[in-house]
């Protein structure tokens, strides 16, 4: 039996660090990473229907396609599939995160469905259930299911969620240049040396200790996230980093109040970035 109208936040994922090891014969990658997620997101609603279909609106949702190629589709078929569900669902993504982004929107979502429509549909599957279908989905999406603080290993996800009371609450601010990077081109660029594990203790001492190593490759193809980067080292942060494969980046700091007065200052200094503040959850 299906529930009423109900949401879930595909919550925005951070890289916190993240090690590219080695290329693979299959053309991905192995790395280690550490993700850790913001307090926001785009949403994603579903209310009772005959079919499942969905809709997208917000200040990112236009142009993507709403068909079956879409990762919010993809999860609903797999889930349906993976039990048995003849029912529909009306869902609506109201995407306000920017797209391409490498802070995982398209996977945050693909999450966000399987966890909504396990509700929704009354499956009532465990999280270890959904991981599983995630995985069909995406290398990002099992992280994203759980949405909490995890090392990720193989092509990530190799989870193993993390201790995070240095992290949680901490402020975290986004932001954008507004130029859409895929991933494929980024890892390509990737120079193939592979500079050394990432830290063992507390997600935020190894973090510090880190880097992502496709944030030079990621700057040789948009330039933009250099200023971006220059522009998060001016405002004190405690650390400031690309995330993912670009062409997002972010910064930590030890208040609230300093994240908004950073991004205020961006903001102004360039209104056609993309910049929200909040904490890391």
């Amino acid at each position: 039996m299906t529930g009423e109208a109900a949401a879930e936040t595909g919550w925005a994922k951070i890289n916190l660090a993240l090690h590219v090891r080695q290329r693979r014969a299959d053309g991905y990658h192995d790395i280690e990473a550490i993700f850790a997620f913001a307090d926001f997101g785009d949403i994603l609603s579903v209310r009772v229907a005959d079919d499942v279909t969905l809709a997208i609106g917000g200040p990112f949702g236009a142009g993507l396609p709403a068909d079956e190629s879409n990762l919010v589709m993809r999860a609903a078929r797999a889930l349906a599939s993976a039990y048995g569900v003849r029912a529909g669902a009306a869902l609506t993504l109201d995407k306000r995160l920017p797209v391409a982004s490498g802070i995982g929107g398209g996977s945050a979502d693909a999450a966000a469905a399987l966890r909504l429509l396990n509700r929704f549909w009354g499956i009532d599957a465990d999280a270890a259930a959904l991981c599983a279908i995630a995985a069909s989905l995406g290398a990002d999406v099992p992280a994203c299911v759980g949405s909490r603080t995890q090392r990720g290993a193989g092509v990530g996800e190799q989870l193993c969620t993390l201790a995070d009371a240095d992290l949680r609450g901490k402020a975290v601010l986004l932001v954008n240049p507004g130029v859409p990077l895929a991933t494929g081109p980024v890892f390509a660029a990737w120079d193939g040396i592979d500079r050394g594990a990432l830290a063992d203790g507390p997600p935020l001492a190894s973090a510090l200790v880190g880097r992502n190593d496709l944030e030079a490759p990621a700057v040789s193809l948009c330039p933009v996230i250099g200023a971006v980067l220059d522009a998060l080292d001016q405002r004190g942060a405690a650390l400031a980093r690309m995330s993912g494969s670009g062409a997002t980046c972010f910064a930590l700091f030890d208040a609230a109040a300093d994240a908004e007065a950073a991004r205020a200052a961006i903001a102004a200094g360039h209104p056609g970035w993309w910049a929200v503040a909040g904490r890391l959850r």
